[in-house]
């Protein structure tokens, strides 16, 4: 396959996987709804230096992510696809800087699988289509650590690259504060001490230049922050950051051993490799370029690793960073490992794929006794899980796993068949994610998504400025998105009161002019008067909105 059929192989596989029904899905709760709606009001109130969402500053994170949405919105519209067009993008961009680095180290080969390998697996094709900092935080994390390679290994000119490593980490430091510095250094100050090249680096390396760079990047922006708004900001920035490393936030905790099932389970199928890879790495630390890299790779695979397990606060794309490396080491090692000569370190590898595969297929196959067994809570907070079924896209993609785990198994055992294996497991994440993306997104986004976003849609139409929108209920940020309020000055575009609050919801029935509450149908009763005899506007699978005065549009 010549150059350009690979570079057409990725753009195509790109397009399908990451842009593919990229608007289809309704903005989830928290996270996507919050991103997304920070940015609409960014473009609605022409501040483009203080994010808010409802109308308050939003400091949990840095501006990068919102200018890039921003930008998305001015360029195409406020959508849920041009929201989530910058991850995708940027995840687009991912794959390819990995295909030309990896090509340049291994030859086009292995550069090729590790590009496909860092494109299909379960935790970079979420992230590529969500409206979340991961994916820009990974580009810009893997640029710098491929560019301190790439001018530390050279010679003369390519030393330049060094500016590289100080340019990716300060647009990473943009997106999701300090662990864009943090991620590289992560990796590159141990294999620099393992190696013993710290004093050679430190020479050459333009410290002090690059720093001014880093800083003349990176720094305005925070220092502003400061001016403009001191301690506010510095209280929020220290719990976005020490905060979270030290103590579990918004219930995102989790034992230690929290992110084993994350990688081996996100990575899939390529995981089972990957402890093996890490093993041969460390073996040889610095005999040529080939070599090196993959060291460089392991120390960042396990730093990245061992600091989020560290770390109190945990959630599945934390260890995001990790991927690109992870997926380089297993593609310089696939060969090797399915070879008749691989030993115990290919059979262990290859039964531990195994294993991933059939654990994963028989939990999607099993899914619906799950959905059946814990029913009741899940209609809690989606009621429509009282009236539909999961549909038989997750049943087929777990019989599609354990069947193509049986497929990869025999290729894999057959002497010879390195090639075909990896086409068996390539193709058989490509199936499972066009599965997902057309079949059980849609079925999941129309029953559990939807619903209170059409009808926060709706109230958005209906009300005026100066009227008043309540949701009651957990809040969700991504009914901001929807609802396209513009915020009064120093109040907020929508009232949230939770379950237990309802006294707060008291002093705001008696505002004038027009009074919409978009609730579930089950919290109805819960309402204080008058508004639990509001007029019913419109319901959607167990939610209600309600209204206080006649409403004409829908």
């Amino acid at each position: 396959m010549g150059a350009r059929a690979r570079l057409v192989l990725l753009l195509t596989l790109c397009a399908l996987l990451f842009f593919l029904g990229l608007g289809t899905l309704g903005l989830t709760d928290r996270d996507e709804g919050s991103n997304a709606e920070a940015a609409r009001e960014m473009v609605a109130s022409g501040d483009w230096l203080t994010p808010t969402l409802n109308g308050s500053p939003r400091f949990a994170k840095p501006i990068l992510i919102y200018w890039l949405i921003s930008g998305s919105y001015l360029a195409f519209g406020v959508s849920e696809f041009t929201a989530r067009l910058p991850s995708a993008l940027f995840g687009t961009l991912l794959v390819l800087m990995q295909y030309a680095f990896a090509s340049r180290i291994f030859g086009p080969t292995v550069g090729l699988r590790a590009a496909l390998m860092l494109l299909l697996n379960f935790e970079v094709l979420a992230i590529g289509r969500m409206v979340l900092t991961d994916m820009v935080l990974v580009f810009f994390t893997t640029l710098s650590i491929f560019c301190f390679f790439l001018a530390m290994q050279g010679v003369g000119r390519t030393k330049r690259w060094y500016w590289g490593f100080y340019i990716g980490m300060a647009l990473a430091t943009l997106t999701k504060g300090p662990v864009g510095v943090l991620i590289p250094l992560l990796a590159v100050i141990p294999y620099l001490l393992f190696t013993r090249r710290g004093r050679e680096v430190a020479r050459e390396c333009r410290l002090l230049p690059g720093t001014a760079v880093f800083l003349l990047i990176a720094a305005p922006w925070y220092a502003a922050m400061f001016l403009l708004h001191g301690t506010d900001y510095a209280a929020s920035a220290r719990g976005d950051t020490l905060t979270r490393f030290s103590s579990v936030i918004g219930g995102h905790g989790g034992t230690i051993l929290f992110y084993i099932p994350i990688l081996f389970l996100g990575f899939f199928p390529w995981s089972g490799f990957l402890p093996a890879a890490l093993i041969q790495a460390l073996r040889k630390s610095d005999e040529g370029p080939q070599r090196a890299v993959q060291f460089l790779c392991t120390v960042w695979v396990l730093g990245v690793f061992i600091f989020f397990t560290l770390s109190s606060t945990r959630l599945p794309h934390y260890i995001a960073p990790l991927f690109p490396a992870a997926a380089l080491l297993v593609a310089a090692s696939w060969d090797q490992f399915l070879s008749t000569q691989s030993g115990r370190a290919g059979a262990v590898s290859l039964w531990l794929t195994l294993g991933v595969g059939c654990v994963l297929g028989l939990a999607f196959v099993g899914s619906d006794w799950g959905y059946q067994r814990f029913n009741a809570q899940i209609a809690q907070e989606f009621p429509a899980a009282a009236q539909v079924d999961p549909g038989w896209a997750p049943m087929a993609i777990g019989f599609l796993i354990l069947g193509g785990m049986g497929l990869f198994g025999y290729a894999a055992l057959t002497e010879g068949r390195a090639e075909s294996s990896f086409g068996i497991a390539s193709g058989l994440m490509g199936v499972i994610a066009l599965l997902i993306v057309t079949v059980a997104l849609p079925r999941f986004n129309q029953y559990f998504i939807e619903p209170p976003q059409v009808l926060a849609d709706i109230a958005g139409l209906n009300l005026e400025e100066t009227d008043t929108l309540v949701v009651y209920g957990r809040p969700k940020p991504s009914l901001l998105f929807y609802a396209k309020r513009r915020c009064p000055a120093g109040k907020p575009c929508i009232e949230v009161i939770k379950p237990g609050e309802e006294e707060k919801l008291r002093p705001m029935l008696d505002r004038p002019g027009q009074i919409m509450i978009l609730t579930l149908d089950r919290l109805r009763a819960k309402l204080p008067a008058p508004a639990s005899t509001y007029q019913l506007v419109v319901s959607r699978h167990g939610y209600v909105l309600l209204a206080k005065q006649p409403v004409f549009k829908s």
